[in-house]
């Protein structure tokens, strides 16, 4: 048996707002947006650069109780791994970009990490794994 995990639903303000953030500030690839008439809604898909594996689902909050997730999915913890192949160049690149950082770049045994946010809170980890990592060398 194979299977994989497609895509992640990230609650959103706005499509137009995230798409911008994720393709503007992240370098992320708009995949798909497509309007979908009969829930007046769009199915919105972006994905890091370079990436075959999972994908985001930008989902605009279409209910009140919806509201209160947006930027805080896991209620306060880190809720999104960003994995890049050369952590220094992407994180410089990405406070030139006016990314929030909130914890400053460290060294683990399992690689560098740093904790910044997205445009409404959520935390992500920017992580470089180290080479004898298990997803050093995977696409996940």
């Amino acid at each position: 048996m194979k299977q994989s995990i497609a895509h992640i639903a990230l609650v959103v303000r706005d499509y137009d707002e995230a798409i911008a953030f994720y393709t503007q500030k992240l370098h992320f690839t708009l995949v798909e947006d497509t309007y979908q008439p009969a829930q007046d809604k769009r199915w919105v898909v972006v994905s890091p650069p370079g990436s075959t594996g999972t994908t985001l689902l930008l989902a605009r909050a279409s209910k009140p109780e919806q509201e209160p997730f947006i930027g805080n999915q896991a209620g306060g913890r880190v809720f999104l791994f960003l994995k890049t192949d050369d952590f220094w160049r992407d994180y410089n690149e990405m406070l030139a970009g006016n990314i929030h950082f909130i914890r400053a770049p460290k060294t683990e045994d399992y690689g560098t990490v740093a904790v910044f946010e997205d445009l409404y809170g959520n935390l992500w980890d920017l992580i470089e794994f180290s080479p004898d990592h298990p997803l050093a060398g995977r696409d996940v």
